[in-house]
């Protein structure tokens, strides 16, 4: 199903004339240089083809005939590109020299063995410059500054490249496969096409899956015997056409190198829809709620995220019925691993991010997020961000845009980081809040959902226990204001777990603490504890995980509320 619906995404992306996107035989490679020959072919000048961004430099994307070598592939020249060994037979730092030349001897001889079949003026100037060429100081110096890339031919005072040439195009898909062994014919398993060429090997290579090899891996390889089955080797094992595999390659290529892409855990994410839909430019920033570039754009994210919440279809997202996918890849070795896949409608996805939202509100300051990114909620389940589960940020991705279950992994999590660091701030409170109200959504409906703010008659003793230790710690600092250390900091993990071992210490603790205050502040102070306490009749041995999350939105709860300034009451005339 992934590759078929890449397949049909490439499709699109062909037929659509504002997009560029590698024919059959042809791939988008980063160009860093150009040669530039003279019309006669006796001169030339190596030139800087890179883009300027502000103060820096990026290669061109250009589309080439031919994809990238594969590692290990032995003297393997391209045709009509190259990295500047082959092209210049020079490189930065070479350790080599000899191996360069070689390299260079064989793009020379591939080029000129072509010079009387391919009949174009251009390919010939090529020619010219390859059979004369020889390095020089100049070409060094212009390679130095440009650093590592590909290059391009072109011939001076034209504007397009050599390789783009109609005549040298066609040469280049008539003899497609030429070079290569006799490929297998059979039935492809995407398209259902008979007696089509069969991959042998999925090509061109993923690339831009962080953490994945740089020179490209593949979702789809059989590259060792337990794999195989029934004397297949390879390719044979899935049967995918050669069109198909580059077509679902190239697509997925163009997806991890567009703005269709965020991460997600260890998970890069892209996702796309099934037409043309103006949704895809903000999928990526609804998920990733921190990416945007500038004022218009996040007071528009904003208004977006809004419409969602209350309910709302953001009218900039299209037609509700369009299907919309999202495909998350994670690194293992020379292949990629599928961590998660979704395909659902534009609809189902923002009624799912609608329930999201609404579980994650609770009373919160004015400088807190409302609506947190992914990464921002699996960033509180560790203490460094490379210590965040990979399979839970799956897990979690899954639930938030299908409306499924939140991972109890991720609860248990966030749990933990709370008694670890003795702090409960607002998307830690916000992730304990979604993750029992879902819960008590679907498998204990008879249970009260946990409301946005402060709910004094919620039944729980563990809520009211952790509201009672919120009004507690706020009578120590009034008594104490200089206190380093409150009891927060030294048994809010035994009494969110074991209540009846600390309670009573604690409460013997107030009454010093109480002492030390006067008038309305003593008074707030006793009445607000008394109110709390008489809410349940005796402390429990012990508090489960439910309830120790429970205990913390009670603490987090009473908290807000303490520190929440009440409006004045109106005069009146």
């Amino acid at each position: 199903m992934i590759v078929s619906a890449l397949n049909e995404y490439y499709t699109r992306l062909a037929d659509d004339k504002s997009v560029e996107i590698s024919p059959l035989g042809f791939s988008r490679q980063k160009i860093a240089f150009e040669v530039v020959i003279s019309k006669d072919g006796n001169r030339f000048t190596v030139n800087d083809a890179r883009i300027k961004e502000g103060k820096s430099e990026r290669p061109r994307l250009l589309i080439v005939p031919g994809g990238a070598k594969p590692s290990g592939s032995g003297i393997n020249p391209c045709f009509m590109w190259d990295n500047s060994a082959y092209m210049l037979s020079y490189k930065i730092d070479d350790a080599n020299q000899e191996r360069t030349k070689e390299s260079f001897e064989a793009f020379r001889q591939r080029h000129l063995d072509l010079d009387g079949e391919i009949d174009d003026e251009h390919f010939s100037l090529v020619c010219k410059f390859l059979s004369t060429y020889k390095p020089n100081d100049k070409v060094r110096t212009a390679i130095d500054e440009i650093g590592s890339g590909f290059g391009v031919f072109r011939i001076e005072g034209s504007k397009g490249y050599v390789h783009d040439r109609k005549k040298i195009n066609s040469w280049w898909v008539e003899n497609l496969g030429s070079d290569q062994d006799e490929a297998e014919l059979g039935q492809c398993l995407v398209t259902g096409k008979t007696d089509v060429r069969l991959a042998r090997i999925h090509e061109p290579k993923i690339k831009g899956v962080s953490g994945a090899q740089s020179s490209g891996a593949s979702i789809v390889s059989f590259n060792f015997d337990a794999a195989e089955s029934f004397d297949k080797e390879q390719g044979s094992n899935s049967p995918v056409s050669e069109e198909v595999a580059f077509q679902y390659s190239t697509a997925l290529n163009y997806l991890l190198n567009s703005k269709q892409r965020i991460r997600i855990g260890d998970a890069t994410t892209v996702f796309w829809t099934d037409k043309p839909s103006p949704a895809e430019d903000w999928l990526g920033r609804i998920i990733d709620t921190t990416d945007a570039e500038d004022d218009s754009t996040k007071t528009k994210l904003g208004s977006i995220l809004k419409t969602i919440a209350q309910g709302g279809f953001p009218a900039d997202f299209g037609d509700q019925d369009t299907e919309f996918y999202v495909l998350g890849l994670s690194p293992n070795a020379a292949r990629i691993s599928i961590r998660f896949w979704l395909r659902s409608s534009l609809k189902q996805l923002v009624d799912s991010l609608r329930q999201h939202f609404v579980d994650l509100e609770i009373s919160h300051s004015d400088n807190d997020n409302p609506y947190p990114a992914l990464w921002q909620l699996l960033a509180e389940t560790a203490r460094e961000s490379k210590d965040i589960s990979p399979q839970l940020s799956g897990s979690l991705t899954r639930s938030v845009l299908t409306g499924q279950l939140y991972p109890q992994a991720f609860f248990a999590a966030v749990i933990r980081r709370i008694k670890a660091d003795r702090e409960i701030r607002h998307r830690r409170a916000a992730i304990l809040k979604a993750f029992l109200n879902r819960h008590f959504r679907i498998h204990q409906p008879e249970k009260k959902e946990i409301t946005v703010a402060l709910d004094p008659d919620r039944k729980e003793v563990a809520y009211q226990l952790g509201r009672l230790f919120a009004q507690l710690e706020k009578a120590q600092e009034d008594a104490q204001p200089t206190v380093n250390d409150t009891i927060k900091d030294r048994f809010f993990g035994s009494a969110s777990a074991t209540p009846a071992s600390v309670f009573p210490r604690i409460i013997r603790m107030s009454q010093h603490h109480l002492g030390k205050l006067e008038g309305g502040s003593k008074i707030y102070h006793e009445k607000s504890i008394q109110q709390i306490y008489s809410n349940f009749e005796d402390f429990p041995n012990h508090l489960n995980l439910q309830e120790q999350g429970l205990f913390s939105i009670g603490y987090y709860h009473q908290r807000q509320h303490i520190f929440t300034k009440k409006e004045k009451p109106s005069s009146q005339s």
